[in-house]
């Protein structure tokens, strides 16, 4: 386990690696996880040595203590009140959210608790979201006079176009069961159940080949934003491409032969 101190010197972000599962736990409890300037900056450091690290095929991100996360610091955004501050602090916020998508690894989002505003735009941001029965969703800076700009980016390509900005014009919050019906988290299981339910998510995605995986999350986030017939030229030049890959060959050859494949990572 590896962590990332803040100024107080207590841990702000703790990883843990264990059978090419990498998980990543926000640990500000006291602030609900707030996110932070350290906190974001830590975030990013962290996600940009698991890019690099071969021997990671998934992330999970979870909050210690009672939310999964609050979104922004309030206290550290009225503490630093001028235009340049909060330009950075949101750019900050934009840079790390980019980089989930782009991270090569699959990004499970582990809900146990609260997620609002920039908590839930970090649920919206994972690649994948498993929340606990009791874990509760809302974008609420509409609350306090601050509508959720950011937020809205990652809601709106979740959830139908209505049901996002309902949330965005009225900070009301939505129980894990309604963020599955909207399609904001993929599983919704009993709080006891949550880490085995996130470790059978992870555990099927590692048992693939990774060059598949990161090929196929590539084109997948690259398509979306593509015209159709854009969309269809790249994604057959990927699988093209994909096709021409050891693991490729290996996959079928196994298939075949009806024996478990062993991936070369190429």
């Amino acid at each position: 386990m590896s962590t990332i101190a803040n100024p107080a010197d207590e841990p702000m972000l703790l990883r843990r690696d264990e059978a090419g599962v990498a998980t990543l736990t926000l640990n500000r409890p006291g602030q609900f996880n707030s996110l932070s300037s350290a906190m974001l900056e830590a975030l990013i450091a962290e996600v940009d040595r698991i890019a690099r690290d071969e021997s990671v095929r998934v992330v999970v991100l979870g909050g210690a203590g009672k939310a999964f996360c609050a979104g922004h610091d309030l206290k550290e955004m009225r503490g630093n009140h001028t235009l340049a501050f909060q330009q950075g602090l949101f750019r900050l916020c934009g840079k790390f959210m980019m980089k989930l998508t782009e991270l090569p690894q699959p990004v499970i989002a582990r809900v146990h608790g609260i997620a609002t505003a920039a908590g839930c735009q970090l649920v919206s941001m994972c690649d994948l979201a498993v929340a606990a029965d009791a874990a509760r969703f809302a974008v609420s800076g509409i609350n306090v006079g601050l509508f959720c700009s950011t937020p809205s980016v990652g809601l709106s390509r979740n959830m139908g176009r209505k049901q996002a900005f309902e949330m965005l014009v009225t900070g009301d919050f939505i129980d894990a069961h309604e963020a599955w019906r909207r399609g904001l988290v993929n599983r919704v299981v009993p709080v006891e159940a949550l880490d085995e339910e996130v470790a059978r998510l992870a555990a099927s995605i590692v048992a693939k080949s990774p060059v598949a995986i990161h090929m196929g999350k590539q084109v997948f986030y690259r398509q979306l934003e593509m015209g159709l017939d854009a969309a269809y030229q790249m994604a057959a030049e990927t699988m093209a491409c994909n096709m021409m890959t050891e693991d490729a060959a290996e996959g079928i050859d196994a298939f075949v032969a009806k024996r478990k494949p062993e991936w070369k990572g190429r």
